[in-house]
């Protein structure tokens, strides 16, 4: 229950940031109550979870602890839940709780990087740079999120990029004991970082798995017609790291106005472009007018848009995630 813990905290911690952006709070929250369909979450749950919360909040704040805070808190988490609760039941007439899907294709492109191609039983719809549940056979009842690596396609299909972690139950089997044939259960799409209509070209900045939403992204410009000028920066610490190369060179080859930039971190005797992602950036022009898009471990991602609000980049032009899965 670590993980779920973390969570609650996190979403806790999200929530009161975004309290004075009614409209983005109100999406969150609702992602979050179509999500907690596939748990088997109903109303009543959320009372439960609520009581149990203000009673701790309440042991915990001692004497900072009065009858207008609590009032204020209830107020508070009854908004939240009834934003969840009205989601989860408007999604319900028109969308399953989770999507049973089979593996199609899984390449193990590194020692611990596989790229599943998984199709499921059911129309499931998302946004390029969104990210879904995954639960395997080997772990019921445990949910582990990843970006989606594609756009839309005809077929329904959509690709994974899984780094096995160590101790990583999900992320391991779904890595290493995966084979073409078997099923998985997918949760709801979920995520806000979406390509925006600005007419501005893009700097995409991808730190090892973070490249999935990314690449997505790039697809979803392909298939628009439209031609920014888009450069893909792709972080890794080794060579062999870069997993999802020989694709992206296609897609370079194919489309003038994309340029991949591959960057190791720990390789001296990489003949390419050596250094921290971040680092590496700044060797460039300015990026001041550019729509940017920055996915990878946390550290990487904070280190790049602190880098880039310096240079001049404000905030509302900075789309950011973490790694999905099981960091």
């Amino acid at each position: 229950m670590d993980v779920q813990r973390d969570r609650l905290f996190g979403a806790l911690t999200r929530i009161v940031w975004m309290l004075d952006s009614p409209g983005s709070l109100g999406g969150y929250l609702g992602q979050l109550g179509r999500d907690h369909r596939k748990y088997g979450v109903v109303a009543e749950h959320y009372t439960a979870v609520g009581n149990a919360l203000v009673a701790t909040i309440k042991r915990f704040a001692a004497e900072a602890w009065n009858s207008e805070v609590e009032a204020a808190w209830v107020a508070a988490y009854t908004a939240a839940a009834d934003l969840m609760i009205g989601s989860a039941d408007a999604d319900a007439g028109v969308s399953p709780a989770w999507w049973l899907a089979e593996v199609i294709d899984h390449e193990l492109r590194a020692p611990d990087i596989a790229v599943v191609t998984l199709r499921p039983g059911q129309p499931l719809d998302f946004a390029p740079g969104q990210y879904v549940s995954v639960q395997t056979a080997r772990w019921p009842r445990v949910w582990r999120t990843y970006s989606i690596a594609n756009a839309p396609r005809a077929d329904n299909t959509i690709r994974l990029h899984v780094r096995a972690l160590p101790g990583g139950w999900v992320s391991t089997a779904l890595a290493l004991h995966t084979r073409i044939g078997d099923q998985v259960l997918l949760g709801p799409p979920v995520g806000t970082m979406a390509l925006t209509d600005s007419g501005r070209d893009l700097l995409c900045v991808a730190g090892g798995t973070g490249l999935a939403p990314l690449k997505a992204i790039v697809e979803q410009v392909i298939a628009s017609g439209k031609r920014p000028n888009v450069h893909l920066l792709v972080g890794a610490r080794r060579a062999c790291d870069l997993y999802d190369m020989p694709d992206l060179v296609r897609m370079e080859s194919g489309f003038p106005w994309l340029r991949v930039m591959p960057i190791v971190s720990e390789e001296p005797a990489y003949d390419g472009m050596r250094g921290q992602v971040p680092d590496a950036m700044a060797r460039f022009h300015s990026w001041t007018e550019h729509e940017v898009y920055v996915c990878g471990p946390a550290g990487m991602v904070n280190e790049t848009v602190r880098r880039l609000q310096r240079a001049g980049i404000p905030l509302s032009r900075i789309h950011r995630d973490t790694i999905q899965g099981e960091l």
